[in-house]
């Protein structure tokens, strides 16, 4: 992810997040809307969100130490997933506490023109944020699709704020239809029913942006078309003639740590297999620039071995044996 990307996107939502919960917090005021004081919450934590991304991209970029000395870059999927908590707790489960109440009570709107007047507003102000987080994944998305962007994207600023954005805008869909419901009908639970569905709504986005950063956390490998490039790379077919086994680690978004075992000449002098190495790990980084941290073994590779089949500690990020070219 571009760093500028990533801010812009995150700049736009903190603005618009801003201004529409202060207002939303007036209509409330006004209106005594349940389904207003909810959305108000709302985009407060998503306020309060925002600045949880940007504090975990700035604590990210500090240099590495004696004591972290791989960085700290995942800071950022640290506060990721603290945001999947915030909107979890303070968002859905604030929504849904509230609809019920407004349910057990319900009472008739007052200055219904706040209400609505709000939710248009914030459609419009959420429609630009959203349009802007868009643009600046579309950058990065390729051919992908948006499920598999969210899935598989290393940084976690972008699908986070497409996540909040696109939950903010059905949000006030429903807010929207919960209070003209209850005008049409005189019967204020239409609002706390709107408000509960706003709830829902959050805690499945919450689970879905848990999920996807328990994954960062936990340390993911590189993408498919990645490790095909970094095998690319590595493997001359003259100094460094295979590729035997081989592991990557996401240090952070645009950091990653490659570990491999790799066929040398078995008549190599130590001079020329240090030479080998040090042309592999040049070749890798000018093919994946984010290839911060690499660890190369030398190591003799016969074709007998090739007929025992994949190398048993093979994964998904880490391909068996390779001829090379």
């Amino acid at each position: 992810m571009s760093a500028s990307g990533g801010t812009r996107a995150i700049v736009a939502a903190l603005g618009a997040n801003l201004a529409i919960a202060a207002s939303k917090f007036v209509a409330f005021a006004f209106s005594g809307s349940s389904s207003m004081l909810a959305e108000g919450v709302h985009s407060l934590a998503d306020s309060g969100n925002q600045f949880l991304l940007l504090i975990g991209g700035k604590r990210a970029r500090r240099e590495a130490t004696p004591q972290h000395p791989f960085g700290y870059g995942r800071e950022r999927f640290i506060y990721a997933f603290l945001v999947s908590i915030v909107l979890f707790s303070i968002g859905g489960m604030f929504a849904i506490y509230e609809g019920y109440e407004k349910i057990r009570h319900p009472h008739a709107l007052e200055n219904w023109y706040w209400p609505v007047g709000v939710l248009i507003f914030a459609i419009i102000a959420e429609g630009f944020s959203f349009r802007t987080a868009i643009k600046e994944s579309n950058e990065l998305r390729g051919k992908l699709s948006w499920a598999q962007f969210i899935r598989r994207a290393k940084a976690p600023e972008l699908p986070v704020v497409l996540l909040e954005d696109f939950g903010a805008l059905i949000g006030l869909v429903l807010a929207l239809g919960g209070v003209g419901l209850a005008l049409l009908t005189g019967d204020g639970i239409w609002d706390g029913i709107g408000t509960v569905c706003i709830g829902v709504l959050l805690v499945l986005i919450a689970l879905v942006l848990a999920a996807e950063t328990k994954s960062l956390l936990l340390g993911e490998a590189a993408g498919v078309d990645v490790v095909k490039q970094i095998e690319a790379a590595i493997v001359d077919g003259e100094t460094v003639t295979g590729l035997i086994h081989m592991r990557t680690l996401h240090l952070g978004p645009e950091e990653l740590l490659i570990a491999a075992k790799i066929a040398v000449q078995h008549d190599d002098t130590a001079a020329q297999v240090a030479s080998a190495i040090n042309a592999a790990e040049a070749r890798i980084r000018a093919a994946v620039p984010i290839a911060r941290v690499i660890y190369l073994e030398p190591d003799i590779y016969s074709e007998a071995e090739a007929t025992k089949g994949p190398d048993p500690e093979a994964t998904p990020g880490g391909p068996g044996p390779s001829t090379g070219h």
